[in-house]
């Protein structure tokens, strides 16, 4: 008996193997063709982009910026399209489990690419917070030796010829009508005017004041005489022909209308912006709605606070308390600084109550830049830093800066970033360095209600600033798509999530501008976030007392950034297993 029933293990475990080993007529396995395929376009990705491998075999910034030519941009599109067609041939039903999210997650990056280059979205190389001229410089650090300053340097002297290639594209979008509109760009090339200061005055300067230890102090003398000579005649001449270009051809000549609709192929490139976002197969009318409803639920749960504060007024009267009140705004930047660095110690006691797996790696909290604040977010956060706007502090209300933090700080960006990198478990660089914003934003917003959750917010207040952050998430399923696809004008927009969000006037602008300029962006937040709460409400259900969130927030972030379709199944099949450990067993 006992060989009987060997014999039908031996049978099974060999059709297992082959069910996973099976190989196409070259003799490569589906996953190994797969790799190859996947391999082989990163490379020539990151070489296109500006980056090669250094001694180490660290991807690195080359010498030189990247070509973005219209003729640069049509042949990435024809590799891109190439490599789909290549994807196509492999057998995906004969991949691993692995390797079939590998091949998910590359197509959807892969087809957000060539969209974006088959719309010629590179004519339109900027929004109202982002820019192609920022960001070419470390906001506050040195280089750590001397070729990496030498390849800054090689930088700084290409950007004449990438600043007239950006110019020549964005001339070719005024002529067939594909511009930012021109209402939210106002005031956004003032950005520029810092670089046309000389030497240690530039914001390119900042790397040339902190040399590493071990650099000989003549090498670093010799670095900022050419530094100086550099800003003196690349640095400054390319930011001054740029701004003359902003100033009179291209701010001029934008375009009046605000809807995506209204582009070149207006109502396609729409929906190719909503799925690159959102990485889901949703229409703008089926978006449009979810956030009506959505604002509609949380109308209800703000109207329960003003129960519980038993204040005497309506809705509208209590958002123009929280907007003037002194009591709810701080009074110098450090204040607001040290709120936040206090929220983020805080969160830092319940970490292990939310995760299990816990990275090595900080992050600072630093203020945004001054030549970017007037019109930036509130705060961003990433790898290193998240960073909190001092700028005009009567528009930064204390009551939102709790669930601020934990989306760009911790357990937000900074610390998914973190974990993005030391998690157990072998990813390919692809995926490694890649992000979704339906997942990332997603998982954002989704630590502030989870604030909530583990007793972060102290006061009715601060739990009313969480429901306004999410309430503002919500609106924007509203906003965006009634801008780009219905037709909305931008007082209309500001009035949508004035009366909806206890936001400040200055953030409500400079929100809608944002909308108004970035299709689709938007919508990735409340999407993914809503993706995350359902799956967890069906594992709570499933698994009762036997639902750990530390297993549940794991299994998310040790997956890093993946298209929102590949997020749900996964987490199905953890519910399904019972909700187990993803790391155990894992050295």
């Amino acid at each position: 008996m006992k060989a009987i029933v060997a014999f039908f293990v031996f049978l099974l475990i060999t059709a297992c193997a082959a069910s996973t080993t099976q190989v196409s007529s070259s003799g490569e396995s589906a996953d190994s063709q797969l790799s190859s395929l996947y391999e082989r376009e990163w490379q020539w990705r990151q070489n296109e982009f500006g980056k090669e491998r250094d001694s180490n075999g660290n991807w690195v910034k080359k010498a030189s910026l990247p070509d973005v030519s219209h003729a640069a941009q049509q042949r990435r599109l024809a590799y891109w399209e190439k490599t789909l067609t290549e994807l196509d041939a492999i057998e995906l039903d004969e991949l691993s489990a692995e390797a079939a999210i590998n091949a998910e997650v590359f197509r959807q990056i892969v087809e957000t690419l060539a969209n974006d280059a088959r719309y010629r979205t590179y004519e339109a190389p900027l929004n109202s917070d982002s820019f192609f001229w920022s960001g070419l410089h470390p906001q506050n650090s040195g280089f750590s030796d001397v070729d990496s300053y030498r390849r800054y340097l090689g930088r700084l002297r290409d950007l004449p010829r990438f600043f007239a290639q950006h110019s020549a594209n964005m001339r070719a979008g005024m002529a067939r009508g594909y511009t930012v509109p021109a209402v939210s760009m106002k005031g956004r090339e003032q950005s520029i005017e810092a670089y046309l200061l000389p030497g240690s005055d530039n914001p390119f300067w900042i790397p040339l004041e902190m040399f590493p230890a071990m650099m000989d102090e003549n090498q670093g003398e010799r670095l900022q005489a050419e530094a100086r000579e550099v800003i003196a005649t690349q640095v400054v001449p390319a930011y001054t022909a740029l701004l003359k270009f902003m100033r009179e051809d291209y701010l001029p000549n934008a375009r009046e209308s605000l809807a995506a609709r209204d582009l070149p192929d207006g109502e396609a490139f729409y929906q190719s912006q909503i799925h690159g976002f959102t990485t889901l197969d949703l229409t703008a009318e089926e978006i449009h709605n979810t956030g009506l409803r959505e604002v509609e639920r949380l109308r209800a749960e703000m109207e329960l606070i003003l129960a519980e504060l038993d204040y005497d007024g309506d809705m509208a009267e209590f958002f123009e308390f929280l907007r003037t009140d002194p009591q709810f705004y701080a009074k110098t930047p450090d204040e607001l600084m040290g709120y936040s660095a206090y929220v983020a110690k805080r969160m830092d006691g319940k970490l292990s109550e939310v995760l299990g797996f816990l990275p090595r790696r900080r992050f600072a909290i630093n203020p945004v830049p001054p030549a970017i604040a007037p019109i930036y977010t509130g705060g961003r956060g990433g790898l290193n830093a998240c960073l909190m706007n001092t700028y005009n502090l009567a528009a930064r209300p204390l009551y939102t800066l709790p669930a601020l933090t934990l989306h760009e700080c911790a357990p937000g960006h900074a610390l998914q970033a973190a974990i993005a990198l030391e998690a157990p478990g072998e990813i390919p660089d692809f995926r490694a360095q890649n992000y979704f914003s339906g997942y990332g934003e997603g998982w954002g917003l989704y630590t502030e209600w989870l604030g909530g959750e583990i007793g972060i917010y102290r006061t009715p207040y601060e739990r009313f600033g969480q429901l306004t952050y999410e309430m503002w998430r919500a609106c924007r399923l509203v906003i965006d798509t009634g801008l780009h696809q219905y037709g909305w004008s931008r007082d209309q927009a500001i009035a949508y999530l004035r009366d909806n969000a206890a936001m400040s006037e200055h953030e409500i602008t400079t929100e809608i501008d944002r909308y108004i300029s970035w299709p689709g962006q938007a919508l990735a937040y409340k999407l993914g976030e809503m993706l995350i709460r359902e799956k967890r409400a069906q594992a709570e259900a499933a698994l009762g007392a036997e639902f750990d969130q530390r297993y549940f927030h794991d299994k998310i972030l040790g997956l890093r950034s993946v298209p929102l379709s590949v997020l749900a199944t996964e987490l199905d099949a953890w519910i399904d297993a019972g909700g187990p450990n993803p790391y155990s067993g894992i050295q």
